[in-house]
């Protein structure tokens, strides 16, 4: 039975005029889906109830496919080399910006380009891991709004450089969703804070994820969200604290870990651990490795924090930079907004309390808030602006854009911290007489030389009319979208020569790998399918035997021995399905299993209701 749709008198009464659209923030550690409902952003759960989906995907034989989220976390350390977790680190990287690539499982292929990595599937990247963990929160999201999505903005953290954006865009295209906006993190966070507190003034928003540190200082007033400066760590976030753990656990016990597997427990137990001591003042580590060597550990908080001091730390050293920027000291920040699970740990609290003067503002989930500003960012961009609300985003670019000149130099053409969407030109010339071409190396970051800088793209100006060194005018220009991705053009002033490029980061994928990867997923679409069907009935198997045991341990004398050999034998003949990759099978053993069962269920719940009316009087029933 459906339920009613209530408009109010003035609001159109046809609800499919409302166009469907939902924010994504997509985690290091979990990944949430959200939208605005009756004008209030809400998280979109799974049909358990869960809010979060781990940001974890597991594959499978190339025809069976791939688990994601909690059945791939359940799965992580018995198979760490095809269940990637923490995929968000890689995105639009290199083998090369990896410290220690030895801290993962995994089998990196260090390929021009983003790094991949091979499972039992095939060789992957990034990209497509991270579409695996969108195509699901898509999936939530139109099963739980009951229509196909118009748009979605995706968050990413406010220090991605442009390859990690742009790999971000790529993989929520190759889940089949049209991105409205890349969003930042901290800033998403200030939507939500802003429009659910009704908040003005200037916040500094701390956002300590899984695997990324992010801080960015706005003002909020009359509807203006604008962005000062934002600063922070790619790579930095709670995963490091849990491999503090960890070191700790390998150095205190006097073990090494033999296997993969071993190396995954381990990190499981450093992040309960971690989890625990949020709440408690210590937290007990038991775990038994493949060589039979025993874990038995007992870590106290002062402990904890004594060996990630240096980590809290390395967060306050962006802060002070972001504070500068802006031309602010911690005393001009009316409030501090956490965001992220890390930032649940009480030693960050206490570090960030200390900093600023003032406790910081949890009233938020740290776990939902990025999310439901995304949300609230995509019902105004989908076109669903309520009558009334007016508010204006003014975002940051994060790192300076610019290009090399003579001698290696970076000539900052967009410095850090400009709002955009902004496009900023700049004159260069020639250096040697009768030069006719010049070739424009764009690069992003702060520092001075080309080598330290991250290279973004390379293109050549040609057609430049013979002149004395120095004569050209050759003007350049960088636009910046609303999403921070780039597009540079370059135009010689005298002739009108024009060359110009948009920026495909060497990190990110081309457009026809992407068409490629689509093409793939709709020729594997039914094997998706019986894939899925297969999952499924493996699960309601697994459930119904679960039911059945308990049942016959609960009420056994309920049923003669006929009966009780009947169900054994039905039980038995769906676990041996089970085993087995046959759907059909095994829904057919669960059907014969929910038949030979029935008498019994009845009879349980007339036992069940004799109970509960047990020693009561008639009239205090009616």
């Amino acid at each position: 039975m459906a339920l009613l749709q209530i408009s109010e008198p003035a609001a159109s009464p046809v609800p499919h005029e409302r166009r469907l659209a939902v924010g994504i923030d997509l985690g290091t550690t979990n990944s949430l889906v959200a939208t605005v409902r009756n004008g209030i952003p809400v998280v979109l759960p799974d049909d358990q109830g869960r809010p979060l989906l781990p940001s974890i995907v597991r594959y499978r034989d190339e025809a069976r496919g791939v688990d994601v989220g909690y059945a791939a976390e359940a799965l992580q350390a018995r198979d760490p080399q095809n269940t990637i977790v923490s995929v968000k680190r890689f995105m639009g990287r290199g083998l090369a910006d990896f410290t220690d690539d030895r801290r993962f499982p995994y089998r990196f292929i260090d390929e021009p380009g983003m790094v991949r990595l091979a499972t039992r599937a095939g060789i992957k990247s990034p990209v497509e891991v991270s579409a695996e963990i969108l195509r699901a929160l898509s999936v939530r999201a139109t099963l739980s709004l009951g229509g196909e999505l118009a748009g979605v903005v995706v968050t990413v953290p406010a220090y991605f450089d442009d390859a990690q954006r742009q790999a971000t865009k790529d993989a929520a295209k190759l889940a089949g969703l049209n991105v409205l906006r890349l969003l930042n993190e901290p800033t998403a966070a200030a939507i939500a804070y802003g429009l659910d507190n009704a908040a003005e003034g200037t916040y500094a928003v701390y956002d300590l994820g899984g695997g990324t540190f992010d801080i960015s200082i706005l003002t909020l007033s009359r509807g203006v969200f604008e962005v000062l400066a934002t600063n922070g760590d790619s790579a930095l976030g709670g995963d490091d604290f849990d491999h503090r753990v960890y070191c700790w656990m390998i150095e205190t016990a006097g073990i090494a870990p033999h296997s993969a597997e071993d190396t995954r427990l381990l990190m499981l137990k450093a992040r309960e651990a971690k989890e625990n001591l949020t709440l408690h003042p210590n937290a007990t580590i038991v775990a038994t490795l493949s060589t039979g060597d025993r874990v038995d550990l007992t870590l106290t908080a002062d402990t904890f924090t004594a060996i990630t001091r240096t980590l809290v730390a390395k967060t306050l050293t962006p802060l002070k930079r972001a504070l500068r920027d802006a031309q602010l000291t911690p005393f001009d920040i009316k409030g501090v907004v956490m965001v992220g699970g890390a930032t649940r740990m009480p030693q960050i609290q206490k570090a960030v309390g200390e900093f600023f003067g003032q406790p910081p503002l949890t009233n938020l989930d740290p776990d939902q808030v990025v999310a439901l500003g995304a949300a609230i960012q995509a019902n105004v961009l989908a076109g669903n602006r309520s009558p009334g609300e007016d508010w204006l985003l003014l975002d940051v670019i994060p790192l300076s854009l610019g290009l090399e000149t003579m001698g290696g130099l970076v000539e900052k053409v967009v410095p850090r911290n400009s709002t955009i969407p902004v496009a900023r030109s700049q004159e260069f010339t020639t250096f040697k007489d009768g030069q006719t071409a010049m070739a424009i190396h764009v690069v992003q970051g702060e520092r001075e030389k080309v080598p330290d800088c991250r290279s973004l793209a390379r293109f050549e100006l040609r057609g430049i009319p013979p002149m004395v060194a120095g004569a050209a005018r050759i003007r350049v220009t960088f636009q910046v979208d609303a999403d921070g991705l780039l597009a540079v053009s370059a135009r010689e002033e005298t002739s009108g020569i024009e060359a110009a490029v948009t920026v495909k980061p060497s990190y990110g994928l081309s457009d026809s790998d992407i068409a490629g990867m689509l093409q793939d997923s709709f020729t594997h679409a039914a094997n998706d399918m019986v894939a899925r069907a297969l999952a499924e009935a493996q699960v309601e198997a697994d459930m119904l035997v679960a039911a059945t045991r308990a049942a016959l341990t609960a009420d056994n004398d309920l049923l003669s021995d006929e009966e009780r050999a009947a169900i054994v034998k039905a039980m038995d003949a769906v676990v041996a399905a089970r085993e087995g990759s046959d759907q059909r099978a095994i829904s057919a053993g669960t059907k014969a299993l929910n038949q030979v069962t029935g008498d019994f269920a009845a009879r349980r719940m007339d036992r069940g209701v004799a109970r509960a009316l047990t020693g009561r009087r008639v009239d205090a029933l009616t």
